[in-house]
């Protein structure tokens, strides 16, 4: 089985959203096999160095013995035996290296991060963005810092004008049901979610993927309706993938490490929102949000193996 990589993961840096602690969602991730892990907490950075430096201590053990094995490799006069025997060491021990990716789920202006008049402004469009070099990550620094200084309205929005200017470095995917390209194909407008693929495209190139996420739950006091609306627009997305060549990539996205930590999510989101337990009409998750396996994602998706691929890519 080829592995897996989570790209959609939030921390309780999102805060009275997400629920995982760090240490814990890379300590899972590396029990489970991943070499990588992407943070992309709601409107923010905050997570970021917490996570570069907890990954970057993990990461000590080895380079250590990289470091040291390099010089051994670097002496003269070494057998061809030994020299074998060092490169492979050397590539068991980079094998081992965990890689942070550090992104954020930013919200889209469905008008303009300038206009904050209408209900409408209140939020925006979900958009996955990761750095994928050190540009990349100083682009995303100034959208998120953009977002909060220039966008701010009950949230920190970004838009599509800073969006095409500081693209460079950056890799995008379209998102949960709450993204732009989602957005358009639930209200049945295929023909705007393609010119929006094709713009995005037109901004990020080969670095633009179509998210599908399936969150199929039996779990009481879940929303059992997000599944079914997955399904649906999977669907359709997945047509309009191959209309506009773009590749698919499959979450989970992430929101607390546990399968158990499920039920202490609920009552997070009813601090969050202000609700009782009790309440009929409360917001609920589907309580499939923890960090599964790749064996896990892996029976999820059987069916679009590509797409579980193009996370290691």
């Amino acid at each position: 089985m080829s592995s897996f990589v989570h790209l959609h993961v939030h921390s309780h840096y999102s805060v009275l959203d997400g629920m995982s602690n760090i240490p814990n969602l890379v300590d899972k991730a590396v029990k489970s096999g991943m070499h990588a892990v992407a943070l992309t907490d709601h409107g923010n950075m905050f997570g970021v160095k917490e996570f570069y430096n907890y990954t970057k201590k993990k990461n000590g053990k080895y380079k250590d013995i990289i470091k040291g094995l390099e010089k051994e490799l670097a002496k003269e006069g070494i057998s061809d035996e030994e020299k074998a025997r060092l490169e492979a060491e050397i590539a068991d021990a980079k094998s081992h290296i965990f890689k942070p990716i550090l992104g954020c789920e930013a919200y889209v202006a469905r008008r303009s991060r300038n206009k904050k008049e209408i209900q409408e402004d209140r939020s925006g469009f979900h958009l996955v963005l990761l750095a994928k070099n050190k540009i990349g990550y100083q682009n995303l620094c100034r959208l998120v810092s953009m977002g909060w200084m220039d966008g701010f309205y009950y949230r920190p929005r970004i838009d599509h004008e800073i969006l095409e200017k500081y693209s460079e470095g950056l890799i995008a995917s379209s998102a949960c049901l709450g993204g732009e390209i989602h957005k358009y194909v639930e209200k049945g407008d295929l023909d705007g979610a393609e010119q929006r693929i094709l713009w995005y495209k037109k901004v990020f190139g080969d670095d633009y993927y179509i998210e599908l996420q399936r969150h199929k739950t039996d779990k009481p006091n879940a929303d059992y309706e997000c599944f079914n609306k997955q399904m649906r627009q999977n669907e359709d997305l997945i047509k309009l993938a191959k209309k506009t060549n773009t590749k698919l990539v499959v979450t989970n996205d992430v929101h607390f490490v546990e399968e158990e930590h499920g039920e202490a999510h609920e009552r997070l989101i009813c601090l969050s929102t202000g609700k009782d337990l009790d309440d009929p009409s409360r917001m609920r998750y589907t309580k499939q949000e923890w960090l599964k396996s790749p064996e896990q994602m892996w029976e999820i998706f059987a069916d679009i193996p590509e797409a579980l691929e193009n996370t290691v890519e």
